[in-house]
């Protein structure tokens, strides 16, 4: 029993490797999209701010928003960010000053998905109170999100170190 029991232990270290390995790559690698909208957005303001992406897609009627964290942009750089336009034309951006003071909110719409967007945040604005709520509503349920799985991935780390510790040190003593 003790032979099954050590042999289920190393399948599932090697599969656990194996499956963060892939997830670490898929999730590090750079974003290129075929078919997709490049946008670039440029921070003009004289303060850092973070920017969230948020993709409308018009499916059967309904409307689904889909929240992207472009990052922190220090004044006069820069961000690219690649959009999957299929089943949209239009995109918001959301600028956070600190972690819940949203300072700019603003909707484009792109009427040519051949031609790359560029957006440059010059002052502080919020086109639409209605639509920036609804926009800060779905970057915090993003954050949320984001927030449990790096939970639950720290916790699968530690056991994966628990368990390979524990296989080499049965591998020591023999």
């Amino acid at each position: 029993m003790a032979k099954w029991a050590r042999l289920f232990r190393i399948v599932t270290v090697v599969s656990s490797i194996s499956i963060f390995t892939y997830w670490f790559i898929k999730k590090s690698a750079v974003a290129f999209v075929d078919n997709s909208v490049g946008l670039q957005v440029i921070n003009k303001l004289p303060q850092a701010l973070d920017f969230y992406l948020i993709n409308v897609n018009k499916i059967d009627n309904t409307t689904k928003l889909e929240p992207k964290h472009v990052g922190k942009i220090r004044p006069e750089y820069y961000r690219v960010e690649y959009l999957k336009m299929d089943k949209s034309d239009e995109y918001w951006i959301v600028g956070y000053l600190g972690k819940k003071n949203l300072v700019y909110f603003s909707q484009h719409s792109v009427p040519n998905k051949n031609i790359d967007q560029i957006v440059e945040v010059q002052n502080y604005i919020n086109q639409s109170m209605k639509l920036s709520d609804a926009a800060k509503k779905q970057i915090d349920a993003y954050n949320y999100e984001n927030t449990k799985l790096g939970i639950w991935i720290t916790l699968d780390f530690l056991l994966l170190f628990l368990n390979l510790v524990l296989l080499l040190k049965k591998n020591n003593k023999n």
